[in-house]
Order: structure tokens, then sequence, then C-alpha cells
């Protein structure tokens, strides 16, 4: 009976903690409506309302909070046993959930995660590419990526792939028409692609050279949401684009596009790992922070 119950303890600890079956259910990998009947049969063999529900939100009513008060820990016991016994058998096993902008997954994400898939076949990993600032333990994430100057106080953060370095970059189609800019200054006469995030904020174009850190005043006629289509943008003649140096390599080599301004754009540290700090890291969690500390030279 209790092992039969359990399912269902854990089922409700996520629900009351996320407030939502939605996140509960990506959490647990079940559907919302089974979530939802888990709950429900719980409820009627306990007697008792957990949950109060309404089409726009969740939350525990008192008989529920009282109960997750106890459950935390003894759930939270439970799940560093397992991961414990896990880890000593050598075999990690389980769900990692990432969140990541969409320029870390191409850039530094994809090869770890393929040599994580690789060397622990009991691992499933779920990557949502997510260009704003979510909110990784609200959402029900392990861990995050972010540049390390965006990472909240009270996470931990491990640096993920190294420095990052801007390209200032055109097709030569446009320079033949427009020109090439000489100095930061004159950006101010060309068309340049910008990118919005989803919170609202234009990506800032931060150019430096020895401490010197000009104020632009830029200007275009296309806003993009994304990196590779801001490449695209350039690629097409559109204008100018700030991208990683990584992402338009193979056009740079090939003469697909041209590089302004490299002097203006140095290296900087670049993307980190984040999670929040805790004694009790998830299997698969530790699994990946183990290859992201080797792979950093």
């Amino acid at each position: 009976m209790v092992r039969a119950d359990l399912s269902d303890l854990a089922a409700f600890a996520a629900v009351a903690h996320h407030r939502s079956f939605r996140r509960a259910a990506a959490v647990l990998g079940l559907s919302p409506s089974a979530l939802s009947h888990a709950l429900r049969g719980l409820e009627e063999r306990m007697g008792v309302r957990l949950l109060n529900r309404t089409t726009r939100s969740v939350a525990p009513t008192e008989a529920g909070a009282a109960l997750l008060e106890r459950l935390g820990p003894a759930l939270d016991e439970i799940a560093q046993a397992v991961t414990e016994a896990s880890a000593s058998a050598g075999r990690p096993t389980g769900t990692l959930r990432l969140n990541a902008p969409h320029s870390a997954c191409r850039l530094v994400l994809r090869p770890l995660v393929a040599r994580l898939l690789s060397a622990h076949p009991g691992i499933r990993v779920e990557v949502a590419n997510d260009d704003a600032l979510s909110d990784i333990v609200g959402e029900g994430f392990d861990a995050g990526v972010r540049f390390g100057e965006r990472v909240a106080l009270d996470m931990v953060a491990v640096p993920l792939g190294g420095p990052q370095r801007f390209a200032v970059v055109a097709a030569p189609a446009y320079l033949a028409v427009h020109g090439m800019p000489q100095r930061p200054e004159d950006l101010a006469g060309h068309a340049c692609l910008r990118q919005r995030f989803p919170g609202g904020g234009l990506f800032a174009w931060e150019l430096e050279r020895d401490g010197v850190v000009p104020a632009l005043d830029l200007d275009g006629p296309l806003i993009l949401g994304d990196q590779d289509l801001i490449r695209l943008a350039a690629l097409d003649g559109i204008g100018l684009g700030l991208v990683f140096e990584a992402e338009v390599a193979a056009d740079l080599a090939a003469g697909r596009l041209v590089r302004l301004l490299e002097a203006w754009c140095p290296p900087f540290p670049g993307f980190h790992l984040y999670y929040p700090g805790r004694r009790q890291v998830p299997a698969p969690l530790r699994a990946f922070l183990d290859l992201v500390r080797r792979a950093e030279p």
C-alpha cells in the first residue's frame, strides 16, 4: 500500500511546489490529465482536499500545505538514497532538463550532450531552447545556461565552453554598395541588424578596444529573434550583423561574409552552466557537471 501511494505523494508534492499541473507533469514525465487523475484518487483515499484548483491557478489547501511541509524532506531523502545507489553502481539514470539560449545550444551544449549520452545510456536529456531569462527552478529545470553576469547570486555557476568572441559581419554585395565601416562611429550610417529578446529588450552591440567602449547609435531595417536568422540576413545583403564568431567561421572562410572592426571585438568570458546551490544534486546533473569540468581547459 505504501509503495503504491509513494508515486501519488511525489506527484502531489510536484504540483504543490510548481503550482501548476503542466509544469509538474513535464518534470514527472506524465500528461497533465494523468497527473490530475492521480491527485483526485489520492484525495479520495485520504478523504481530504489537498489542492484548490481554478482554470488559472493551483494552490495547496491548509491540509495540503501541512502535508507538503512534512513530505518535502522525506521525498528528498528518498531521492538522495536512489541517487547514491545509482551512482555507486556507476550507472546514473534519470532525466536531465536543461534551459539554454539557442546560440549556447549550437555552440557549446550539442557536443557535450552527445558525449554525456554516449557515456551514460541510462540518462535522458531534455533541452529547452529559451532566450528569455526564465526561472529554472520554477519551470522545473535542473540547470540552465547564461552569460556569467546574468546568473543569480544564489546559483552555482560553472564555466561552459570557454571564452567567446563576437564578430561584425556583412556580405560583399552589401559592402560594395555601402562601403566598409572603419571605426565604430561609422556604424551610424549603416543598416545594422538587431536582435530582440523574448522579454522585449534589444541586444546591445558592445564593442571595446583597450578599455574604450564607444557609444553606438545603431539603426536598421530588420529586427530578428535569433542569431542564426541574423547570419542569414547578413548573407542576403540586408545589413551588418553582430554574431558569435563561431557561428560565422565557415562563412568567413568561404568569403560569403566579410569581418569588420575585428580589433573592437575582444574575447570575453562565455557561457556558464548554473544550477541551484543545494546539497542533493540529481545524478544526471552530477554526471553532466563532471563532464563539463573535465572539458574545461
